[in-house]
C-alpha cells in the first residue's frame, strides 16, 4: 500500500523544525508545503489550468459530493478519469464527500453504515458509505484519495467524540478493504478529535496503525479561534511519522498557513482565496484591500505593487473595481488571479525560507507587513 505516491523529507528548518519535502504523485513531483486551490467543479473557480500550472500549483483539489452530484462518477470515468476531463496533468487530491453531507444537508441520518441525506440540488434521497466514497473517487481517478469520517462540530461533547471517532476508525478500515487501485490512486486517512488531546492522541494511535500512506487533520478550522487550532496541531502533527505527508483539511488564511507550516504540516487547501475575490477582497503584502471600494476609483496603483501576477503586472486598482461595480466577469476573474497567485507564493516563500533556516524570521517580517500581531494575529 502506498506505490502511488511517495514522500520525501528534504529537510527542516532549524528555526522550527518546519518541514520541506516533496511529493510524487502519478501525474508529477511537486514541492511543499503546498497550498491546494480548490477545483470543487472540476474548475478553480474564474481560472484555468494553465493559468494554475503557470503559477506553480503542483496540486489542486476537487469535491467529491459535488462531482457526484453533478456530472456524474460515471461520466468523468468515461471522459479518461477527472485529469482528461478538466485537462489537468498534475496532482488532484478528492475529498471523501463527508464534509458536504454534514454541511449542506439538514435531513441527514447516520448510521454505522453511512450516511442516508438528500441531494441540496433536487431533493431525492442519496446514502453516502466508506464503500461509496472509494468508488465514486476509483472513477474519478484523483491521485489522493480522502477516507470517508465524520467531521463532527469542534465543541462536541466528549462522549459523542469519543464514539466519533470510533466509527471513522471502522469506516477507514471498510475503506481500505474497498480501495484495491493502490498502485495508482493512494488513500490518506482522516485524523479526527475535537478539542480534546486524550482523544486526537487515541485517534491518531488508531488511524496510525492502518498504515495509511498520508494523514489529514480533520476537525478544525470550523469556526473555532485559532489559537485552539494551533493548540491541536502542537500535539497532533507530531504524531505523524516523518516519511507521511501531513495535509490540514480548509485552512487558506495567510496566517494560519505559515503557522500551520511551523507546526510540521506540509499540504493545505480552502476555498477562500477565490471566495472572497468574487467579493473584491484581495490579498496583499501590506493586509486586505477590498478593490470594490470607493477611495481606489482613481488609484491607478496595481492591488499588490510587490506582486507580479498576471493582474498586477497589467491591470489597476481602479480598473479591476470598475470592472467588479459594472458586474464584468473579467474582474473578478483579475482579483481571483490574484489571491490564488498570492497564496501559492506565499507558499513558495515559505519553502525558501525553510531551506535558508530563517522561518521564524520570514513570519516576523510577513505579519509586520501584514498588519498583524505576531504574538496574537487576528482572523483575516
Amino acid at each position: 500500500m502506498g506505490d502511488a505516491i511517495s514522500y520525501r523529507l528534504i529537510k527542516k528548518d532549524k528555526q522550527t523544525g518546519a518541514r520541506l519535502g516533496e511529493i510524487t504523485t502519478p501525474h508529477g513531483t511537486f514541492e511543499t508545503p503546498m497550498f491546494m486551490p480548490v477545483g470543487t467543479q472540476a474548475t478553480v473557480k474564474a481560472l484555468s489550468p494553465e493559468e494554475l500550472k503557470a503559477m506553480g500549483a503542483g496540486i489542486i483539489l476537487s469535491n467529491t459530493y459535488h462531482l457526484w452530484l453533478r456530472p456524474g462518477p460515471e461520466l468523468i470515468e468515461e471522459a479518461g478519469h477527472l485529469h482528461q476531463f478538466m485537462n489537468w496533468d498534475q496532482g488532484i487530491l478528492t475529498d471523501s464527500g463527508g464534509f458536504q453531507v454534514f454541511s449542506l444537508s439538514e435531513n441527514r441520518e447516520l448510521t454505522e453504515e453511512g450516511v442516508h441525506f438528500r441531494n441540496h440540488l433536487n431533493g431525492s434521497k442519496m446514502f453516502l458509505s466508506p464503500e461509496k466514497a472509494i468508488d465514486i473517487q476509483h472513477k474519478l481517478g484523483s491521485d489522493i484519495m480522502m477516507s470517508l469520517d465524520e467531521c463532527p462540530p469542534f465543541d462536541a461533547s466528549h462522549e459523542y467524540m469519543l464514539n466519533s471517532i470510533n466509527r471513522t476508525t471502522r469506516w477507514a478500515e471498510r475503506g481500505l478493504k474497498a480501495h484495491d487501485r493502490t498502485s495508482k490512486q493512494a488513500l490518506f486517512g482522516i485524523l479526527q478529535g475535537g478539542g480534546y488531546k486524550d482523544l486526537r492522541i487515541q485517534h491518531a494511535k488508531d488511524m496510525l496503525s492502518l498504515d495509511f500512506p498520508g494523514y489529514s487533520i480533520g476537525g478544525l478550522s470550523v469556526g473555532e479561534p485559532k489559537d485552539e487550532m494551533y493548540k491541536v496541531l502542537d500535539y497532533t502533527t507530531p504524531l505523524i511519522p516523518d516519511h507521511k505527508p501531513r495535509y490540514l483539511m480548509g485552512v487558506g488564511s495567510p496566517d494560519a498557513l505559515i503557522e500551520g507550516v511551523i507546526r510540521g504540516v506540509d499540504m493545505f487547501d480552502c476555498v477562500l482565496p477565490t471566495r472572497i475575490a468574487r467579493n473584491g477582497t484581495c490579498m496583499t503584502s501590506q493586509g486586505r484591500l477590498v478593490v470594490k471600494n470607493a477611495k481606489y476609483a482613481r488609484d491607478f496603483r496595481p492591488i499588490d505593487e510587490k506582486c507580479d501576477c498576471y493582474a498586477c503586472k497589467n491591470y489597476t486598482r481602479a480598473y479591476i473595481r470598475h470592472l467588479i461595480k459594472a458586474d464584468e466577469t473579467f474582474g473578478l476573474r483579475l482579483t481571483s488571479i490574484h489571491n490564488v497567485h498570492f497564496l501559492l507564493n506565499l507558499m513558495k516563500q515559505v519553502r525558501e525560507a525553510i531551506k535558508a533556516d530563517r522561518l521564524l524570521d520570514f513570519k516576523e517580517e510577513f505579519f509586520e507587513s501584514y498588519g498583524l500581531n505576531v504574538e496574537n494575529p487576528k482572523n483575516f
